[in-house]
């Protein structure tokens, strides 16, 4: 990889068995990310975005081809150490948050430092300062269920940054939420690209998401390309 690339997948094939033959899903894929790059990744539904992001995150292996992501190649990881490396470098927000709703969400955004084993008040001082990022200063004793949907994924957000990963992924961070919260979103990821140099790789439905992409690429016949009008 390129000093400044965080992220390289090279010839990514993931296939599922079907009842006559193998329902082929990424068909030699390739993808480089730079850092503090926003790239957007657009497809039909049901195309396999979703199943590249997970190949890219470690949640699932391809069944050919190379990923490397923050200077690790993910081939040659297995269990505990998959897991360390996943937690250090990789960060996830879906379009469900998946927050923690009997904890409040100073303690959500502690919980990736926690398990990583970082001291408490450390976590705490971390995890405040990116709700504060996030604009959430005055929420952080607030419970899931006393929060907007869109706080509630600046809190998915800030939880997916806060042990400072080389790449976030995120699988239709807005699909859940409104246009104009979900906007709110999309510009949030956007000033964190620009203001911190943090790298995120989003795939969405929307194609307007070009308006806060650096990139945007279509996945179609299980590879890449270059959305059309886009370069």
């Amino acid at each position: 990889m390129g000093t400044d690339t965080v992220l390289c997948a090279r010839g990514v094939c993931r296939s599922f068995p079907g009842v006559d033959e193998d329902l082929v899903v990424l068909d030699g894929a390739d993808l480089e990310v730079h850092r503090g790059e926003v790239v957007g990744i657009v497809g039909a539904s049901g195309v396999g975005k979703s199943t590249l992001l997970h190949v890219l995150g470690s949640l699932d292996r391809p069944n050919h081809g190379e990923i490397e992501v923050g200077g690790f190649a993910l081939d040659g990881l297995r269990g505990r150490a998959l897991d360390s490396m996943r937690s250090r470098v990789l960060g996830f927000v879906f379009q469900f948050h998946f927050l923690l709703p009997d904890f409040n969400a100073l303690e959500n955004v502690m919980m990736p430092m926690l398990v990583a084993g970082k001291p408490t008040l450390e976590a705490q001082r971390v995890a405040q300062d990116w709700l504060d990022r996030v604009g959430l200063t005055e929420r952080s004793t607030h419970r899931p269920g006393e929060l907007s949907g869109g706080e509630q994924q600046r809190v998915a957000v800030a939880r997916a940054l806060v042990n400072n990963p080389a790449v976030v992924l995120a699988d239709e961070p807005t699909g859940n939420l409104d246009q104009d919260t979900g906007d709110g979103v999309l510009r949030l990821i956007r000033e964190l690209a620009d203001r911190d140099a943090q790298t995120f790789v989003v795939v969405t439905h929307k194609q307007d998401f070009v308006r806060f992409a650096d990139r945007m690429l279509e996945l179609s016949q299980g590879r890449l390309r270059p959305l059309n009008g886009t370069t």
